[in-house]
């Protein structure tokens, strides 16, 4: 039965300005004393090869770029999906382009296939402003579209520097992928968030192997090209197509796991990267499952508390206990739309789940969670929507988390998983474990290695963690700093899917890395 119907001139930061900024900031442990200092000028030709500068933790020059890619004006479409969020006084201009890139790197007969991409900024900049590349993550913002979004948010330093470029992921925006039966793709998030018995999981096993077989008839062999190592593989033909020799980044969650794999394939084509709460960078499942499992715990804590420490909260004293209630009551019948959606409890915890991503929207989810327990399940319904309506980003995100791991588990399996999470993480473990099975009939493309460490004489990346973020733990993007060797890590006591630009300090940390070249100190903590 289905939830929602499926078709419904460039500027430097000033020291003054950067030490007022990050007042704000504590500092942790690591004594890495902080950077402030200015890259040398790039070679002329966009070379992967430039040289590297002589100093290790100096940030490489800005370059102009040169595009081969041909663009037509998209800025009245784009203002209107920002909705009015842009600041008065900030003029965006859009250009809409393509990406010709394989379908499949490690299979060269499968041919080309077209992305997104979208360039965006300042009116009245020029073509060749230095590029800022965006990568959004695969179930919150997949789309080239992020960076109309980023642009209505960041600082003027920002646009005042840079030209914000959206590269669709694969399986989003031009690349869409839509192959999934209506039903078998309605069950899976439908599925009760309280079975756990192997009949239950069995069934759901069933309706994932429905989704595959659709999907590979019509795919066939590509059906493994929706994964993050060839958004990765995008990402240095992008970089050849700007016309540039070290390419500036902004990755998001699981788009983070990709301009890292990108960065680690070609480390001296990496300029000034920023990775904002990297996810699953060398994990496999179940563990994958049950950390975003408790990320997602830890988020709905704080947007309870959120909720509570203000006046006239909607879900009462007990936000948990509110949202349990009414699971339970889906659970033993499903609430019916005015216009004959029907909510269940699956549905009403994947868009509880959802809404954990954007603190902007927290008081609406309140409501939203408060009208459908009072009889009215319009508000939950509508925030399914970007999953799985018209342009849904549901198959894309699966086949990317599909794609990206090499265990299948079983239905006893999962079983036990989901007994054992139920405890530990009692609002959303047995969802998780379900998920599980959505993998169990995928096709297993090669385990994905973790990147590997950049080289000492590589530029340092920022990496950003979030404590918490439903999509994944900050300590998981600690270790992924860790793991690149050139990593400095900054903690942001915040809520939600991206850091940046949620908060004045972790704003500040990122224009002084991206206009300035200055870098934090390792360690650094910025509160919520």
């Amino acid at each position: 039965m289905s939830s929602v119907r499926r078709r419904a001139g460039r500027a430097l930061v000033t020291a003054s300005l950067l030490v007022g900024s990050l007042v704000a900031c504590t500092v942790g442990p690591s004594e890495r004393p902080p950077v402030a200092v200015r890259g040398t000028d790039m070679p002329a030709a966009p070379a992967p090869t430039a040289t590297v500068p002589p100093d290790p933790d100096v940030l490489p020059n800005l370059e102009d770029q040169r595009p081969t890619i041909a663009y037509t004006d998209c800025t009245p479409d784009i203002l209107q999906g920002l909705a009015g969020a842009v600041p008065a006084g900030r003029n965006l201009a859009a250009g809409c382009g393509l990406l010709e890139v394989p379908v499949d790197r490690d299979q060269p007969t499968l041919g080309d296939t077209r992305v997104g991409v979208l360039r965006v900024g300042a009116a009245d900049a020029p073509d060749t402003r230095p590029p800022l590349v965006v990568v959004g993550d695969s179930a919150t913002d997949p789309s080239a579209r992020h960076a109309g979004r980023l642009a209505a948010q960041v600082p003027d330093d920002i646009l005042a520097t840079f030209a914000l470029i959206g590269l669709d992921r694969r399986g989003a925006g031009n690349d869409l992928l839509d192959c999934s039966p209506p039903d078998a793709r309605a069950a899976i998030v439908d599925a009760s968030p309280s079975a756990s018995d192997e009949a239950r999981l069995s069934g759901l096993l069933e309706q994932s192997r429905s989704v595959v077989q659709d999907c590979y008839l019509l795919l066939s062999g590509a059906l493994s090209s929706y994964r993050t190592a060839a958004s990765a593989g995008d990402l240095e033909q992008l970089r050849v197509a700007l016309g540039v020799a070290r390419l500036n980044v902004l990755g998001v969650g699981d788009g983070a796991a990709a301009v890292a794999s990108w960065a680690s394939a070609h480390p001296t084509s990496v300029g000034r990267v920023v990775l904002d709460d990297p996810a699953g960078l060398a994990a496999d499942q179940p563990d994958l499952a049950e950390s975003r499992a408790a990320a997602a715990e830890a988020a709905f804590d704080a947007f309870a508390a959120g909720c509570t420490s203000a006046p006239g909260c909607p879900l009462g004293p007990d936000p948990r206990g509110t949202v349990s209630a009414l699971l339970t009551k889906l659970g033993t019948q499903p609430m019916a739309s005015a216009d004959g959606d029907r909510l269940t409890a699956g549905a009403a915890l994947a868009a509880v789940r959802a809404g954990l991503s954007e603190p902007s929207t927290w008081p609406a989810l309140a409501q939203a969670i408060a009208t459908a327990a009072a009889g009215d399940p319009s508000g939950l319904l509508a925030r399914l929507a970007p999953a799985l309506g018209p342009q849904g980003s549901f198959d894309g995100a699966l086949a990317t988390s599909c794609n990206d791991t090499a265990r299948r588990l079983t239905p006893p399996e999962v079983s036990r998983l989901a007994q054992t999470w139920r405890t530990d993480h009692p609002l959303f473990g047995t969802a998780a474990a379900q998920q599980l099975l959505a993998c169990g009939p995928w096709p297993v493309v090669a385990a994905p290695a973790p990147p590997a460490a950049l080289p000492a004489d590589a530029p340092p990346v920022l990496v950003l963690g979030t404590a918490a973020d439903p999509r994944a733990s900050q300590e998981g993007a600690r270790k992924t700093a860790q793991l690149l060797g050139r990593g400095l890590f900054v903690g942001w006591q915040g809520a939600g899917t991206g850091a940046f630009p949620r908060s004045a300090c972790i704003t500040a940390v990122v224009t002084g890395a991206l206009v300035g070249a200055t870098l934090p100190r390792d360690g650094t903590v910025c509160p919520a």
